[in-house]
């Protein structure tokens, strides 16, 4: 019964060196690992090469569930599709293990809470911005163009919307908008 390893961890700056420990540990000979967001089923590249290969009597092996996924339909998908192929699933720090019967409704359980203290966590960071916009302290993204400079371009130097894209290192689309023209297709521009 071969058991393979998935490591995932969200942002550029998470070392996937310990899930990676934990899974050569735990006995994995093949380990895929990638890096991203566990809110959503695509971008997941790895994860889903990893279940395409996956056969009857293999287990696939993460370190935490919430390293599968993270929205709880996503994770019962994934349990379900595993399951139908007669593929079990363990995790090394959580009482999770398919094979058994408690270890079937865990990763449930489990998924609930993680998407509970998902939106949770979005709440706080709404929260947040509310009340650092209420203060002032919080105005969003400085602007990139210099709307003034598009203008003189195009006003002083009557440059077109290309040259001022080119020029400023934007968009048309952005010089258009700052010009309060309507966007033109390609063809009709210039």
């Amino acid at each position: 019964m071969p058991l393979y390893g998935y490591a995932r961890v969200s942002t550029i700056d998470q070392d996937l060196g310990v899930q990676r420990a934990a899974l050569k540990t735990a006995g994995c000979d093949v380990i895929c690992a990638e890096r991203a967001s566990g809110a959503r089923g695509d971008g997941r590249t790895e994860l889903q090469v990893l279940l395409d290969f996956l056969r009857r009597g293999d287990t696939l092996v993460v370190t935490r569930i919430d390293r599968l996924a993270r929205s709880l339909k996503d994770l019962q998908d994934i349990v379900h599709e595993l399951r139908d192929r007669g593929v079990k699933l363990k995790a090394t720090e959580q009482p999770i293990d398919t094979a058994t019967a408690a270890g079937e409704a865990f990763p449930d359980m489990l998924g609930v809470f993680a998407e509970f203290e998902g939106n949770l966590r979005r709440e706080r960071q709404l929260e947040g911005i509310a009340a650092a916009k209420a203060r002032g302290v919080y105005t969003g993204r400085k602007p990139i163009i210099n709307a003034m400079e598009v203008r003189r371009l195009s006003q002083e130097e009557k440059l077109g919307a290309t040259e001022i894209a080119r020029h400023l290192g934007i968009g048309r689309a952005s010089v258009y908008r700052v010009l309060g023209r309507p966007v033109q297709s390609s063809a009709a521009a210039e």
